[in-house]
């Protein structure tokens, strides 16, 4: 898969993923919106070309707060990313080529107000998003949220998601409408973030071509 000409669908007009990156974007917006005075951190795992976060974060007035961290592991996307951060003058802002799945890479941003996980559930098996669900309560302190995406093709495992981020200590705050094919939630983090433990790995990626049935 060539990851980086995979983002040029973004750029088609009111197709499925620039609905999405639409949605991951307004929430992301009303996020910085609601997160308390100070220092803000953010962790995005496989951002890509951080199209998300740097979508909003130019023109948005907690700008000057917040510091972030782009995970990914294809290096042309993770240039593009940080050419989009430098060209935004954020210089707190850092895109890192590497393995997201391991979350020794978020060291140092951890706990975090904001954690992305974009563009994930659809390219890894179910066990992987529960794991991945619960290495959140690593990534996300208290009173922080995560933004997900997750297609709804059958099976549409949107309702198991929630579940599963609820049985962890996570409130579920908004989820498109069930009838929107690519789903977009929210969940804040309610409980005790469990300290980083070096070493984890959250998932295994396989790609949404080879989970098809």
């Amino acid at each position: 898969m060539n990851w980086e000409k995979w983002h040029g669908r973004y750029d088609t007009p009111d197709s499925p993923l620039a609905r999405r990156l639409s949605a991951v974007q307004e929430r992301i917006r009303l996020a910085l919106d609601d997160c308390p005075a100070g220092p803000l951190r953010v962790v995005s795992l496989c951002a890509g070309q951080g199209r998300d976060l740097l979508g909003v974060l130019p023109g948005h007035p907690r700008r000057p707060d917040v510091r972030a961290r782009l995970v990914e592991l294809d290096p042309s996307n993770v240039e593009l990313a940080a050419e989009a951060a430098r060209a935004a003058g954020l210089r707190d802002v850092e895109a890192v080529a590497a393995d997201a799945a391991l979350l020794d890479h978020c060291d140092g941003m951890a706990p975090a107000d904001l954690v992305l996980v974009c563009g994930v559930f659809g390219n890894i098996e179910d066990p992987d998003i529960e794991r991945t669900i619960d290495a959140c309560r690593q990534l996300c302190k208290t009173g922080g949220r995560v933004i997900w995406t997750r297609h709804r093709k059958d099976p549409d495992r949107v309702p198991s998601i929630c579940e599963w981020f609820e049985e962890r200590g996570f409130e579920r705050e908004w989820v498109t409408d069930a009838d929107i094919l690519q789903g977009v939630g929210v969940h804040r983090f309610r409980g005790r973030p469990v300290p980083l433990r070096p070493g984890t790995r959250a998932f295994s990626f396989v790609g949404y071509d080879k989970l098809q049935p």
